[in-house]
């Protein structure tokens, strides 16, 4: 009896640190994402302008993704190439000359500037700030056992694998790293995912597939 008491316990215990540590990490995604719409609301009033100049087409791109445990989004991100770009060329893969990449477009994937919209994600509660990158739902619809286990957390603006290579991972390499953070996120961890993403962006390396 004692045995299963203390197994129960352990459960117990282990059910209660998993919930306190989701409602930090949704309380820190709020307040963060909040902020930061504040701090960059005059530059994304700029940047929307400069969308506009540019080609006189829609400012934002949408585009369903597969969330946690596989529900659909709309996810959010800044135009940076010309309308129906997933009917031309390369689809929805990108290439660093890609003559579909608008000349504002190049600017703002220089610097993953298009990403910013995803604070309303992130606002809204279907992204985290810190997650796996959400896929297409084409992908995540038909995602094997082991797959699903990325989306155990909510997808993140950044991410363990952004971190790791960025667009220069290979798909399954991906997945390696996003289910690596998956079976290791902590609070500290993600702090640190953050500062990592900061250096990455500014060194301007691995932005386009390959």
């Amino acid at each position: 009896m004692r045995i299963l008491s203390l197994k129960h316990n352990l459960l117990f215990l282990k059910k209660l640190q998993s919930e306190v540590s989701d409602i930090v990490k949704r309380l820190f995604d709020f307040i963060v994402s909040f902020l930061a719409i504040i701090i960059f609301i005059i530059p994304m009033i700029i940047i929307s302008l400069l969308i506009k100049i540019d080609d006189g087409g829609p400012v934002l791109f949408k585009q369903k993704r597969g969330g946690y445990k596989q529900r659909h989004f709309n996810i959010l991100k800044f135009r940076t190439m010309v309308l129906n770009a997933e009917k031309k060329g390369l689809g929805y893969k990108t290439e660093e000359n890609d003559p579909r990449i608008t000349k504002i477009g190049k600017f703002l994937r220089k610097y993953s500037l298009d990403e910013i919209p995803q604070l309303f994600n992130v606002l809204k509660g279907d992204m985290s700030i810190v997650g796996p990158r959400p896929a297409l739902t084409v992908q995540t619809d038909e995602y094997n056992e082991y797959q699903k286990r990325r989306l155990d957390v909510k997808p993140g603006i950044t991410g363990l694998a952004q971190v790791n290579g960025r667009n220069a991972l290979t798909w399954d390499e991906r997945i390696e790293w996003d289910i690596e953070y998956v079976e290791s996120q902590t609070f500290l961890y993600d702090i640190k995912i953050i500062f990592k993403t900061v250096s990455t962006v500014f060194g301007n390396k691995n932005i386009y597939n390959g």
